[in-house]
């Protein structure tokens, strides 16, 4: 290769608003200053390299087209004091791979880095960065004019949780991983088979370390290199959206790897981490810890959050460990975290910074949504920040999901004296727009699959799975579910293996796939499953006392009154026969979906269609119904006349 001219100065696309901006940690365009990005300078073709390294003595441009060398192309620092190493670098282009030399002016530290916002790495194990060119020609307009129709809080959102590298593997590859165009190919047409509204993909962010399903990123900027390239990776979406389905990208902003071509002291200094290991070592990951005291840092984690929604067309981020962040103690033990200037355990600085975020994320995509993994009793993560909440659109419950598994995982016989476990939920159901997660952690470190955790044979196992799923999508809130759930996955999920999809040559496992898609398809077309989730219009209890029967029932409404649906659980394996519920209404109900119907694997037990209501008093209402409730079965009712 032609030997390129020296790295010129002076080339910029930085303003002092920019400047300003990035010190003050509200600019979240970074991605389009910082970087490698290609492009003509006084007639001449090259890449413009900007880099924040505040604490070095040199850095330097090193890479294929000047093999390695150090001392060839050096950047230089603006004069500025914002710690930003600049230069111009003709003849390197698109597909140019290069890292970082940082010399630091601190204790002699050397490294080669690769660049904190480069939009393309080498594929691990190997960790250039490289220069890429984002151009794409996006087909996804009209999703984009009308998602606000697709991703709003009084919308049907039921998420399918993906992890690329092991929904489906390729046997002709070393690797066994197929492409993002080719799981476009694959996953568009199961994803409308199935019903979902969304997809959420465990994080795409490149991560050097596979077994960390993406949670240990170093490229905040760069979708893995693992399946292809950034615009393989925008088709994927492209199809995703031309074919009505929304796409969520796992973010991770609590922390990242101590790999030396990171983040990790990257200039010689705790840059990007606290330097404290009390704030800025996060002992159960093995990982650093964000510096949310430094405006630049905030800047970065911003503009990072800011660039999947711009470039990639992302209709929501979900983001990770939210609760680490809150928590100046967590995971930690008396004596090894250091308290907040009251004295407290909140850490002020991540709440400020996620405050804002949600706040910059609404002001320029009002059609997306956020949503917070927060595992603790926080209040209003999901409430505006001018209230004093975080401003998220949704947050995770994760203890509905706790309660759920443990009373689900309990022989029937012992499941009354945990009654208490079903009703718990709806106590603080719209305290928060809860999205009601069964997603891939409930899958992995020994807790097998979640058929494989249902107590009973076979047939019970599977009757239970039908029974979760429905009661899944019967509750107020978002849904969420890991895949393989849909068809009875029998083993806990393996990164390394594909999905086993030979299951579904078994009668069993097709059955349950065929009831999930039935759930979604209710669950879209009612708008009673839907419309009021976060409110308590939403929802109405029509007996939560037959703790002895292991039965409860419940009313899902609309915004219309015609919108209102009977849900009817018999938790389990005994059939209820002439069991009485009340309704509001007299007339006929129609049984829209049974959980037992022979399709579905059941044992064919239901109310041919349809009850005619009496007028004999029960559960408070004027008239009621006498139904047959099947063994660890749903029956979910409509009045007809009222709409489907």
């Amino acid at each position: 290769m032609k030997k390129p001219a020296d790295a010129l100065s002076g080339v910029t696309l930085l303003t002092d608003q920019d400047i300003y901006l990035f010190k003050e940690g509200s600019h979240f365009n970074l991605y389009d200053k910082l970087g490698a990005h290609p492009l003509v300078h006084g007639g001449v073709k090259g890449t413009l390299f900007a880099v924040w390294a505040p604490n070095a003595e040199r850095v330097s441009v090193i890479g294929e087209f000047n093999n390695w060398n150090k001392g060839a192309h050096p950047l230089q620092a603006r004069p500025d004091g914002s710690g930003i190493w600049e230069g111009f670098i003709p003849g390197i282009g698109p597909g140019a791979f290069y890292k970082y030399h940082v010399a630091s002016r601190h204790q002699g530290y050397r490294a080669d880095k690769g660049d904190p916002f480069a939009f393309c790495w080498e594929a691990p194990p190997r960790t250039a960065s490289i220069v890429c060119d984002l151009a794409y020609q996006w087909e996804d307009h009209a999703w984009m004019k009308d998602r606000r129709g697709a991703n709003g809080l009084d919308k049907p959102i039921s998420v399918y949780e993906v992890h690329l590298g092991s929904w489906r593997r390729s046997v002709e590859r070393s690797s066994g991983h197929l492409t993002y165009r080719e799981l476009a190919g694959y996953l568009v047409t199961y994803i409308k088979e199935m019903g979902f509204t969304h997809v959420e993909f465990l994080p795409v962010m490149e991560h050097p370390f596979y077994g960390s399903w993406g949670y240990q990123t170093t490229g905040f900027f760069a979708p893995t290199g693992r399946y292809g390239s950034p615009q393989d990776f925008m088709e994927l979406i492209d199809r995703l959206h031309r074919n009505g389905i929304g796409v969520i990208l796992d973010w991770v902003a609590s922390h990242f790897p101590s790999d030396e071509h990171g983040l990790a002291y990257f200039d010689g200094t705790h840059l990007y981490e606290h330097a404290d290991p009390r704030k800025g070592f996060h002992p159960d990951w093995q990982s650093y810890i964000f510096n949310y005291d430094r405006h630049e840092v905030r800047s970065f984690l911003g503009s990072s959050a800011l660039f999947w929604l711009e470039r990639y067309h992302a209709d929501g981020i979900r983001i990770d460990g939210v609760a680490s962040m809150l928590y100046l103690d967590y995971s930690r033990k008396e004596g090894e975290w250091i308290p907040n200037q009251y004295g407290g355990r909140e850490n002020i600085e991540a709440i400020t910074f996620l405050r804002r975020l949600n706040e910059e994320v609404y002001r320029r995509y009002p059609d997306v949504q956020t949503i917070a993994e927060e595992s603790t009793a926080w209040p209003m993560v999901s409430r505006p920040a001018y209230v004093g909440g975080l401003g998220f659109g949704m947050k995770w419950n994760m203890g509905w999901m706790h309660d759920t598994l443990e009373y689900f995982s309990k022989d029937p016989v012992y499941r009354k004296y945990s009654h208490n476990q079903l009703t718990f939920s709806i106590l603080y159901a719209f305290t928060e727009n809860f999205m009601l997660s069964l997603s891939h952690d409930e899958v992995v470190h020994g807790k097998g699959s979640l058929i494989s955790r249902m107590p009973g044979d076979d047939w019970q196992k599977f009757a239970n799975m039908r029974l979760l799923l429905g009661y899944l999508y019967t509750h107020p809130g978002k849904k969420l579910l890991f895949m393989g759930a849909e068809f009875g996955q029998r083993s806990e999920w393996d990164h390394e293996k594909s999905l086993e999809w030979r299951l579904l040559q078994d009668p069993s496992h097709q059955a349950l796939q065929t009831w999930m898609k039935r759930l979604n398809l209710l669950y879209c077309g009612e708008p009673a499953l839907y419309e009021l989730d976060f409110v308590n219009d939403g929802f109405a209890w029509g007996d939560i006392s037959d703790w002895e029967q292991s039965v409860v029932s419940y009313f899902r409404k609309g915004k219309s009154p015609d919108d209102t649906l009977l849900v009817v659980c018999n938790f389990t394996p005994v059939p209820r026969h002439n069991y009485r519920v009340g309704v509001p209404t007299s007339g006929r109900w129609r049984e829209v979906l049974n959980s037992d119907a022979g399709e579905y694997g059941g044992s064919g037990q239901g109310n041919f269609g349809g009850v005619e209501s009496t007028p004999v008093p029960m559960h408070g209402k004027y008239h009621s119904l006498t139904i047959t409730l099947p063994p660890l079965g749903v029956v979910i009712f409509k009045k007809e006349g009222s709409g489907a």
